[in-house]
């Protein structure tokens, strides 16, 4: 299940009326990505109001109008709150659920105060079932105090699997931590070892570290290392009842170094059912990076970019472009200007005018179309121009010499037109010909310049529709008659008419 469009109207928190709509295709990762304040967690906060008011999540109770209302107005409620999945309407799925007692099973909820210094339970006790939803918080500023409930459950888990097996000890926990320790050990050096003994007065998880003489209990862990092993222990334990679920988590990134950042998101991606949806509201560079190179394809980002007046107008967001301006608009807003973390993987230099502009703005045409083109799917992908022909080797050659030596992973290619032979025909003969009697890291266009794809037919008609304009079809087929070796560049002006 996944949301397809948020509203939160009349003044909810800090909006006046905001629509997200992700439309008739949401991905399985949302990215709530902007600056301290923004409205990130009111979102979360929004789909949380009106599901609480039909089954309510967590253990800490609601919250009234002084905390859900802009203007503070009373009686204010969850109606001001608008779910559209793509089951349809909130009500509907809730019906739905209600039918079969999974109506908690909506939302599952991480909000950013996680508390878990300490682990040590001296008392075993009943717990609900775990589709009841009704540990932890209940909204985003609520303390999430869920780790000694869950390694509870963990617990529990154990000792049934262990009676009703009737197999050794170490059996039991291969099965029900396995899984559990490949996902901890992809983001740590770490490994649970034991599950203690509640009736022993060792109530805790224990460890081993590669750079540790001996096991150690969960006390001991990190801030970071107790954050990692809560979130994750959290989606483990609800992964059998958790299957059709929208997952709400709150800044995840808290207390954890952002190599660590990038994993536990590729590991929470894991561990989270296939039918299920990933809310992350973060301005995390590891969690952006996950999202960039590994998750590209699953995610939307909706980033909440400054100087548009969320509270005072409406408004309605879509899913951000992921071109490379569009990431490094992102990662600016992550970190201020850390803008040399979307530095380009590969640099193609191609003819064009290689003075820039005003900034340092690219003015050659053929890198300025390559770039646009290009720039959502090889977002680490940089067109440069660099003249002519000959300024192009010349100025590669260069490039190749001491940008390889600073950046060793860097890739540098040399484009050119097939129209190389200053004017004089050639064919692919010898466009094969030159490719292999010039080094490796050089490419060449099938076609004769650009134009040749650009002044394609069903290009100039896809164009000419978008624009309302009338394509003269016989015109066109009676001068283009070779769109690979005409020569289109020089007729810009009769290909326009």
């Amino acid at each position: 299940m996944r949301v397809k469009k948020i509203q939160l109207k009349n003044g909810y928190k800090r909006f006046h009326d905001l629509t997200i709509d992700f439309g008739d295709n949401p991905k399985r990762i949302i990215a709530l990505v902007g600056a301290n304040g923004c409205g990130k967690s009111s979102v979360l906060d929004g789909m949380l109001f009106h599901n609480n008011a039909h089954t309510p999540l967590g253990n800490k109770g609601g919250k009234d109008h002084e905390y859900h209302s802009m203007h503070k107005t009373p009686n204010f409620n969850h109606t001001n709150v608008e779910i559209m999945f793509d089951k349809g309407p909130f009500n509907q799925v809730h019906s739905e659920r209600r039918a079969t007692g999974k109506e908690n099973t909506i939302f599952s909820f991480r909000s950013p105060y996680r508390y878990n210094s300490n682990l040590k339970v001296s008392q075993a006790r009943a717990t609900k079932e775990i589709r009841l939803n009704n540990y932890g918080a209940s909204f985003s500023s609520d303390l999430d105090d869920k780790m000694e409930e869950n390694y509870r459950r963990l617990n529990i888990r154990y000792n049934k699997y262990l009676n009703s097996e009737d197999c050794r000890p170490s059996e039991a926990k291969a099965k029900i931590i396995g899984d559990l320790n490949s996902a901890i050990e992809n983001c740590l050096d770490l490994k649970i070892t034991s599950i203690g003994d509640i009736e022993d007065s060792k109530g805790t998880l224990y460890f081993i570290k590669p750079d540790h003489p001996s096991e150690f209990d969960f006390n001991v862990l990190s801030s970071g290392e107790k954050e990692v092993v809560d979130i994750l222990l959290d989606l483990y334990l609800r992964q059998d009842e958790y299957t059709d679920t929208v997952f709400l988590i709150d800044e995840p990134e808290l207390h954890i170094n952002t190599a660590i950042q990038k994993k536990l998101l590729i590991e929470i991606n894991k561990l989270i059912g296939e039918n299920c949806q990933i809310w992350i509201a973060t301005h995390s560079i590891g969690f952006l990076r996950a999202l960039q190179d590994d998750l590209n394809g699953e995610c939307q980002i909706i980033h909440f970019p400054e100087g548009i007046d969320l509270a005072a107008t409406p408004h309605t967001i879509f899913p951000a472009p992921k071109t490379r301006t569009q990431w490094m608009k992102i990662f600016e807003t992550a970190l201020d200007d850390l803008t040399g973390l979307v530095s380009p993987k590969r640099i193609i230099y191609c003819e064009g005018r290689d003075a820039p502009g005003l900034g340092g703005q690219e003015r050659g045409l053929d890198a300025k179309v390559f770039n646009n083109i290009f720039s959502e799917k090889h977002h680490d992908t940089l067109f440069i121009s660099s003249g002519g022909n000959t300024e192009l080797d010349q100025r590669s050659e260069v490039a190749i010499a001491i940008l390889t030596k600073v950046f060793s992973e860097i890739e540098i290619l040399v484009l050119k037109d097939r129209d190389m032979s200053s004017g004089k025909s050639n064919d692919e003969n010898d466009r094969q010909v030159y490719l292999q009697n010039n080094p490796q890291n050089h490419r060449v266009l099938k076609r004769w310049e650009i134009e040749n794809y650009l002044y394609d037919k069903e290009v100039l008609k896809s164009y000419c529709t978008s624009n309302n304009l009338d394509f003269n079809e016989t015109e066109y087929d009676k001068y283009v008659t070779n769109i690979y070796n005409q020569n289109l560049k020089d007729e810009t002006g009769r290909i326009k008419n």
